[in-house]
Protein backbone atom coordinates (compact mmCIF):
# COMPACT_ATOMS: atom_id res chain seq x y z
CA UNK A 1 0.00 0.00 0.00
CA UNK A 2 1.36 3.43 -1.00
CA UNK A 3 0.65 6.27 2.17
CA UNK A 4 1.02 10.01 2.46
CA UNK A 5 1.85 11.08 5.86
CA UNK A 6 1.18 14.33 5.27
CA UNK A 7 1.49 16.57 8.92
CA UNK A 8 2.45 20.51 9.65
CA UNK A 9 6.18 20.37 10.47
CA UNK A 10 8.61 17.51 11.86
CA UNK A 11 8.59 16.69 15.24
CA UNK A 12 9.76 14.40 17.49
CA UNK A 13 6.36 12.58 17.31
CA UNK A 14 6.32 12.41 13.39
CA UNK A 15 9.67 11.01 13.51
CA UNK A 16 8.30 8.53 16.19
CA UNK A 17 5.41 7.42 13.51
CA UNK A 18 7.25 7.59 10.45
CA UNK A 19 10.07 5.31 12.11
CA UNK A 20 7.18 3.20 12.63
CA UNK A 21 5.66 3.20 9.20
CA UNK A 22 8.93 2.94 7.80
CA UNK A 23 8.81 -1.12 9.43
CA UNK A 24 6.01 -1.80 7.69
CA UNK A 25 6.40 -2.48 4.32
CA UNK A 26 4.17 -0.02 3.45
CA UNK A 27 5.58 2.75 0.54
CA UNK A 28 5.30 5.79 2.64
CA UNK A 29 5.76 9.48 0.96
CA UNK A 30 6.29 12.16 3.59
CA UNK A 31 4.78 15.87 3.05
CA UNK A 32 5.41 18.62 5.05
CA UNK A 33 3.23 21.55 5.20
CA UNK A 34 5.58 24.36 6.97
CA UNK A 35 9.15 24.71 8.64
CA UNK A 36 9.10 26.44 11.75
CA UNK A 37 8.59 26.61 15.38
CA UNK A 38 11.11 25.41 18.16
CA UNK A 39 10.35 22.30 18.75
CA UNK A 40 11.58 20.37 15.80
CA UNK A 41 12.92 16.87 15.46
CA UNK A 42 16.75 16.72 14.95
CA UNK A 43 17.42 12.99 13.72
CA UNK A 44 16.99 12.87 9.88
CA UNK A 45 14.24 11.08 8.38
CA UNK A 46 14.36 6.98 8.40
CA UNK A 47 15.96 6.16 4.83
CA UNK A 48 12.57 3.61 3.93
CA UNK A 49 10.59 7.58 4.00
CA UNK A 50 10.22 9.14 0.72
CA UNK A 51 10.32 12.70 1.35
CA UNK A 52 8.42 14.34 -1.32
CA UNK A 53 9.16 18.33 -2.51
CA UNK A 54 6.28 20.28 -3.02
CA UNK A 55 4.80 23.86 -3.15
CA UNK A 56 5.04 23.57 1.09
CA UNK A 57 7.68 22.25 3.31
CA UNK A 58 10.19 25.56 3.61
CA UNK A 59 8.12 28.57 5.63
CA UNK A 60 5.46 28.85 8.15
CA UNK A 61 1.87 28.57 6.22
CA UNK A 62 0.04 31.28 5.90
CA UNK A 63 -3.66 32.07 4.73
CA UNK A 64 -2.93 33.11 2.02
CA UNK A 65 -0.82 30.63 0.71
CA UNK A 66 -3.43 28.33 1.27
CA UNK A 67 -4.86 28.22 -3.19
CA UNK A 68 -1.09 27.45 -4.05
CA UNK A 69 -0.91 24.95 -1.58
CA UNK A 70 -4.03 23.53 -2.40
CA UNK A 71 -3.03 22.96 -6.00
CA UNK A 72 0.46 21.66 -4.70
CA UNK A 73 -1.11 18.66 -3.02
CA UNK A 74 -3.60 18.24 -5.76
CA UNK A 75 -0.15 17.42 -7.79
CA UNK A 76 1.41 15.40 -5.09
CA UNK A 77 -2.03 12.94 -5.21
CA UNK A 78 -1.50 12.89 -9.43
CA UNK A 79 2.01 11.75 -9.15
CA UNK A 80 2.51 10.00 -6.00
CA UNK A 81 -1.00 7.85 -6.51
CA UNK A 82 -1.51 7.20 -2.42
CA UNK A 83 -3.46 5.04 -1.88
CA UNK A 84 -4.86 6.43 1.55
CA UNK A 85 -3.36 9.85 3.08
CA UNK A 86 -2.66 10.15 6.85
CA UNK A 87 -2.99 14.12 6.98
CA UNK A 88 -3.21 15.91 10.73
CA UNK A 89 -3.57 18.64 11.98
CA UNK A 90 -7.32 18.96 11.32
CA UNK A 91 -7.57 22.60 10.36
CA UNK A 92 -3.82 22.36 8.55
CA UNK A 93 -2.86 19.26 6.57
CA UNK A 94 -6.48 17.07 6.92
CA UNK A 95 -8.32 20.45 5.71
CA UNK A 96 -6.43 20.87 2.84
CA UNK A 97 -6.40 17.28 2.41
CA UNK A 98 -10.31 17.31 2.65
CA UNK A 99 -10.52 20.07 0.07
CA UNK A 100 -8.55 18.38 -2.55
CA UNK A 101 -11.72 16.05 -2.26
CA UNK A 102 -9.31 12.62 -1.49
CA UNK A 103 -10.43 9.47 -0.42
CA UNK A 104 -9.75 7.47 2.04
CA UNK A 105 -8.52 10.16 4.43
CA UNK A 106 -7.38 9.46 7.66
CA UNK A 107 -7.52 12.46 9.57
CA UNK A 108 -5.06 12.43 13.20
CA UNK A 109 -6.18 15.33 15.57
CA UNK A 110 -2.55 16.61 17.32
CA UNK A 111 -5.00 17.25 20.38
CA UNK A 112 -4.49 21.25 20.39
CA UNK A 113 -6.25 21.18 16.78
CA UNK A 114 -9.66 20.16 18.89
CA UNK A 115 -8.79 21.36 22.60
CA UNK A 116 -7.33 25.26 20.91
CA UNK A 117 -7.36 25.93 17.43
CA UNK A 118 -11.32 25.10 16.48
CA UNK A 119 -11.89 27.97 18.96
CA UNK A 120 -10.23 30.34 17.53
CA UNK A 121 -13.46 31.92 15.12
CA UNK A 122 -16.43 30.51 12.59
CA UNK A 123 -13.71 30.52 9.95
CA UNK A 124 -11.86 27.62 12.10
CA UNK A 125 -14.78 26.16 13.42
CA UNK A 126 -16.08 25.62 9.85
CA UNK A 127 -12.74 24.17 8.62
CA UNK A 128 -13.42 21.63 11.90
CA UNK A 129 -16.42 20.32 10.81
CA UNK A 130 -15.47 20.23 6.79
CA UNK A 131 -12.12 18.30 7.56
CA UNK A 132 -14.12 15.89 10.25
CA UNK A 133 -16.94 15.37 7.76
CA UNK A 134 -14.92 14.47 4.75
CA UNK A 135 -12.55 12.29 6.60
CA UNK A 136 -13.14 8.28 6.30
CA UNK A 137 -11.57 7.72 10.01
CA UNK A 138 -9.95 10.00 12.42
CA UNK A 139 -7.09 9.12 15.00
CA UNK A 140 -7.32 10.70 18.79
CA UNK A 141 -4.91 10.53 21.66
CA UNK A 142 -7.76 10.30 24.30
CA UNK A 143 -11.64 10.52 24.87
CA UNK A 144 -11.12 14.26 25.53
CA UNK A 145 -10.47 14.20 22.03
CA UNK A 146 -13.17 11.88 20.46
CA UNK A 147 -15.85 13.81 22.68
CA UNK A 148 -15.05 16.89 20.93
CA UNK A 149 -14.61 15.17 16.98
CA UNK A 150 -18.18 13.68 18.11
CA UNK A 151 -19.36 16.72 18.96
CA UNK A 152 -18.19 18.87 15.74
CA UNK A 153 -19.42 15.80 13.28
CA UNK A 154 -17.26 12.67 13.17
CA UNK A 155 -19.11 10.05 13.16
CA UNK A 156 -18.45 8.01 15.95
CA UNK A 157 -17.68 4.83 14.83
CA UNK A 158 -15.16 5.79 12.65
CA UNK A 159 -13.09 7.32 15.47
CA UNK A 160 -9.91 5.10 16.81
CA UNK A 161 -8.36 6.38 20.08
CA UNK A 162 -5.27 4.96 21.34
CA UNK A 163 -2.20 6.94 23.83
CA UNK A 164 0.63 7.55 21.23
CA UNK A 165 2.48 5.87 23.99
CA UNK A 166 6.43 6.02 25.10
CA UNK A 167 9.65 3.33 24.27
CA UNK A 168 9.29 1.50 27.51
CA UNK A 169 12.49 0.29 26.81
CA UNK A 170 14.39 4.18 26.61
CA UNK A 171 12.54 5.71 29.50
CA UNK A 172 12.90 3.40 32.63
CA UNK A 173 13.07 4.06 36.36
CA UNK A 174 16.32 4.62 37.84
CA UNK A 175 18.36 1.55 38.43
CA UNK A 176 21.92 1.10 39.70
CA UNK A 177 22.56 0.46 35.59
CA UNK A 178 20.38 3.19 34.98
CA UNK A 179 21.07 5.93 37.24
CA UNK A 180 21.32 9.65 36.55
CA UNK A 181 24.39 11.72 37.21
CA UNK A 182 22.75 15.32 36.55
CA UNK A 183 21.90 15.95 40.09
CA UNK A 184 25.35 14.87 41.12
CA UNK A 185 26.89 17.10 38.12
CA UNK A 186 24.73 20.04 39.28
CA UNK A 187 26.19 19.72 42.74
CA UNK A 188 22.37 18.72 44.41
CA UNK A 189 23.23 16.61 47.18
CA UNK A 190 20.79 13.98 48.31
CA UNK A 191 18.53 16.62 50.33
CA UNK A 192 17.73 18.18 47.27
CA UNK A 193 13.74 17.76 46.17
CA UNK A 194 14.00 18.25 42.57
CA UNK A 195 10.89 19.03 40.35
CA UNK A 196 10.95 18.37 36.98
CA UNK A 197 9.38 20.21 33.51
CA UNK A 198 9.62 20.33 30.14
CA UNK A 199 6.71 22.04 28.37
CA UNK A 200 7.88 24.91 26.44
CA UNK A 201 7.68 28.52 27.56
CA UNK A 202 4.40 30.21 25.96
CA UNK A 203 1.27 30.88 27.53
CA UNK A 204 -0.65 27.48 26.63
CA UNK A 205 1.57 25.36 29.19
CA UNK A 206 1.30 27.65 32.52
CA UNK A 207 5.18 27.84 32.70
CA UNK A 208 4.70 32.03 34.61
CA UNK A 209 2.67 29.91 37.03
CA UNK A 210 4.83 27.30 37.99
CA UNK A 211 8.19 29.81 38.06
CA UNK A 212 6.16 31.86 40.60
CA UNK A 213 5.14 28.65 42.68
CA UNK A 214 8.27 27.44 42.55
CA UNK A 215 9.69 31.30 44.18
CA UNK A 216 6.72 30.75 47.04
CA UNK A 217 7.71 27.07 47.79
CA UNK A 218 11.43 27.35 48.06
CA UNK A 219 11.18 30.06 50.30
CA UNK A 220 9.39 27.67 52.77
CA UNK A 221 11.83 24.49 51.73
CA UNK A 222 15.14 26.05 50.34
CA UNK A 223 16.00 22.13 49.84
CA UNK A 224 14.14 22.97 46.81
CA UNK A 225 15.24 22.62 42.94
CA UNK A 226 13.68 23.02 38.99
CA UNK A 227 15.43 21.20 36.42
CA UNK A 228 13.24 23.33 33.55
CA UNK A 229 13.95 22.03 30.40
CA UNK A 230 12.45 23.92 27.21
CA UNK A 231 12.67 27.17 25.84
CA UNK A 232 9.96 29.90 24.13
CA UNK A 233 8.92 33.20 24.14
CA UNK A 234 8.26 34.46 27.89
CA UNK A 235 12.05 33.07 28.47
CA UNK A 236 12.55 36.91 29.88
CA UNK A 237 9.55 36.87 32.44
CA UNK A 238 10.53 33.55 33.52
CA UNK A 239 13.86 34.45 34.27
CA UNK A 240 13.06 37.80 35.72
CA UNK A 241 10.05 36.06 37.75
CA UNK A 242 12.94 33.57 39.34
CA UNK A 243 15.56 36.62 39.78
CA UNK A 244 13.39 39.15 41.63
CA UNK A 245 12.58 35.65 43.42
CA UNK A 246 15.97 35.09 44.44
CA UNK A 247 14.92 31.51 43.28
CA UNK A 248 17.65 31.57 40.16
CA UNK A 249 20.50 30.09 41.77
CA UNK A 250 18.09 27.33 42.24
CA UNK A 251 17.04 26.30 38.54
CA UNK A 252 18.90 24.98 35.87
CA UNK A 253 17.85 25.41 32.23
CA UNK A 254 19.25 22.95 29.47
CA UNK A 255 17.39 24.32 27.03
CA UNK A 256 16.43 21.78 24.54
CA UNK A 257 17.12 18.30 25.07
CA UNK A 258 17.55 15.48 22.89
CA UNK A 259 15.70 12.78 22.44
CA UNK A 260 18.20 10.50 23.70
CA UNK A 261 18.88 12.67 26.89
CA UNK A 262 15.37 12.76 28.25
CA UNK A 263 15.62 9.40 30.31
CA UNK A 264 18.09 10.89 32.07
CA UNK A 265 16.16 14.48 33.67
CA UNK A 266 13.09 12.44 33.93
CA UNK A 267 15.27 9.74 36.36
CA UNK A 268 17.07 13.20 38.27
CA UNK A 269 13.70 14.53 39.37
CA UNK A 270 12.08 13.78 42.21
CA UNK A 271 8.47 15.41 41.16
CA UNK A 272 7.31 15.60 37.08
CA UNK A 273 5.23 19.15 37.43
CA UNK A 274 3.39 19.89 33.75
CA UNK A 275 1.11 23.52 34.63
CA UNK A 276 -0.29 22.98 30.89
CA UNK A 277 -3.92 24.63 30.34
CA UNK A 278 -4.92 21.90 27.43
CA UNK A 279 -3.75 18.90 26.64
CA UNK A 280 -4.54 15.75 25.24
CA UNK A 281 -3.10 12.76 26.58
CA UNK A 282 0.65 14.46 26.86
CA UNK A 283 3.64 12.74 26.00
CA UNK A 284 5.81 14.27 28.57
CA UNK A 285 3.49 12.69 31.23
CA UNK A 286 3.67 9.13 29.69
CA UNK A 287 7.72 9.82 29.53
CA UNK A 288 7.79 10.49 33.02
CA UNK A 289 5.39 8.07 34.19
CA UNK A 290 7.15 4.77 32.04
CA UNK A 291 10.42 6.57 34.42
CA UNK A 292 9.00 6.17 37.81
CA UNK A 293 8.52 10.38 38.10
CA UNK A 294 5.29 10.87 40.61
CA UNK A 295 3.41 13.76 38.85
CA UNK A 296 2.01 16.79 39.60
CA UNK A 297 -0.64 18.13 36.69
CA UNK A 298 -2.78 21.08 35.81
CA UNK A 299 -6.41 19.42 36.38
CA UNK A 300 -7.80 19.55 32.99
CA UNK A 301 -9.63 16.88 31.18
CA UNK A 302 -6.54 14.92 29.34
CA UNK A 303 -4.61 14.76 32.66
CA UNK A 304 -7.65 13.23 34.70
CA UNK A 305 -7.61 10.80 32.30
CA UNK A 306 -4.27 9.65 34.14
CA UNK A 307 -4.52 10.86 37.24
CA UNK A 308 -7.52 11.56 39.61
CA UNK A 309 -6.67 12.42 42.58
CA UNK A 310 -6.18 16.13 44.27
CA UNK A 311 -3.54 17.46 46.03
CA UNK A 312 -4.96 19.16 49.71
CA UNK A 313 -7.11 21.18 50.80
CA UNK A 314 -9.13 18.79 48.62
CA UNK A 315 -9.51 15.43 50.31
CA UNK A 316 -6.95 12.86 48.65
CA UNK A 317 -9.02 10.35 47.05
CA UNK A 318 -8.31 6.39 46.85
CA UNK A 319 -4.96 4.61 47.81
CA UNK A 320 -2.40 6.13 47.36
CA UNK A 321 -0.51 2.88 46.53
CA UNK A 322 -2.43 3.06 43.54
CA UNK A 323 -2.10 6.60 42.36
CA UNK A 324 0.81 8.05 39.90
CA UNK A 325 0.66 11.22 41.33
CA UNK A 326 -1.86 14.23 42.13
CA UNK A 327 -3.91 17.10 40.29
CA UNK A 328 -4.17 20.98 41.28
CA UNK A 329 -6.29 23.43 39.99
CA UNK A 330 -5.47 24.49 36.77
CA UNK A 331 -3.91 28.08 36.29
CA UNK A 332 -3.98 28.75 40.32
CA UNK A 333 -0.52 29.49 40.95
CA UNK A 334 -2.18 28.98 45.14
CA UNK A 335 -2.86 25.47 44.37
CA UNK A 336 0.37 24.68 42.67
CA UNK A 337 2.19 25.84 45.24
CA UNK A 338 0.48 23.82 48.14
CA UNK A 339 0.54 21.01 45.48
CA UNK A 340 4.86 21.26 46.00
CA UNK A 341 4.59 21.46 49.40
CA UNK A 342 2.74 18.88 49.97
CA UNK A 343 5.01 16.58 47.66
CA UNK A 344 7.87 17.92 49.68
CA UNK A 345 6.61 17.12 53.35
CA UNK A 346 4.72 14.02 52.32
CA UNK A 347 8.32 12.68 49.80
CA UNK A 348 7.71 9.38 52.13
CA UNK A 349 4.54 8.74 49.27
CA UNK A 350 6.88 9.22 46.51
CA UNK A 351 8.57 5.56 46.33
CA UNK A 352 4.82 4.01 46.04
CA UNK A 353 3.69 6.40 43.43
CA UNK A 354 6.80 5.78 41.22
CA UNK A 355 6.20 2.38 41.31
CA UNK A 356 2.71 2.92 40.36
CA UNK A 357 3.17 5.47 37.71
CA UNK A 358 5.95 2.74 36.10
CA UNK A 359 2.82 0.33 36.06
CA UNK A 360 0.60 2.47 34.59
CA UNK A 361 3.02 3.35 31.33
CA UNK A 362 3.40 -0.42 30.89
CA UNK A 363 -0.37 -1.31 30.88
CA UNK A 364 -1.56 1.80 29.08
CA UNK A 365 1.20 3.58 27.41
CA UNK A 366 3.34 1.05 25.30
CA UNK A 367 4.31 2.69 22.17
CA UNK A 368 4.95 -0.89 20.71
CA UNK A 369 1.25 -2.07 21.46
CA UNK A 370 -0.22 1.17 21.24
CA UNK A 371 0.84 1.64 17.58
CA UNK A 372 -0.62 -1.41 15.71
CA UNK A 373 -4.24 0.40 16.58
CA UNK A 374 -3.72 3.23 14.16
CA UNK A 375 -4.08 0.26 11.24
CA UNK A 376 -7.65 -0.09 12.92
CA UNK A 377 -8.37 3.28 11.76
CA UNK A 378 -7.01 2.29 8.00
CA UNK A 379 -9.28 -0.47 7.91
CA UNK A 380 -12.23 2.08 8.24
CA UNK A 381 -10.87 4.27 5.61
CA UNK A 382 -10.33 1.80 3.27
CA UNK A 383 -13.72 0.50 3.96
CA UNK A 384 -15.67 3.25 3.37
Amino acid sequence: MRILYFSRDYTPHDHRFLTALAKTGHEIGYLRLERGGYQLEDRSLPPEIRLIPWAGGTSPAELRDGPRLLAGLKKVIRTFKPDLIQAGPVQRSAFLAALAGFHPLVTMSWGYDLLMDVRRGRAWEWATRFTLRRSDALVGDCNTIRDLAIRYGMAAERIVTFPWGVDLQQFTPSTPNSPSGIRARLGWDASAFVLLSTRGWSEIYGVEGLAQAFVRASRQHPELRLLMLGNGPLAPKIRQIFRRGGALERVHFPGQVPQARLPDFYRAADLYISTSHSDGTSISLLEALACGTPTLLSDIPGNREWVASYVPPSPMEGDDEQTAGWLFRDGDTDSLTEGILYAVENRVQLPAMGRAARQLAESRANWEANFPHLFEAYEIALSA
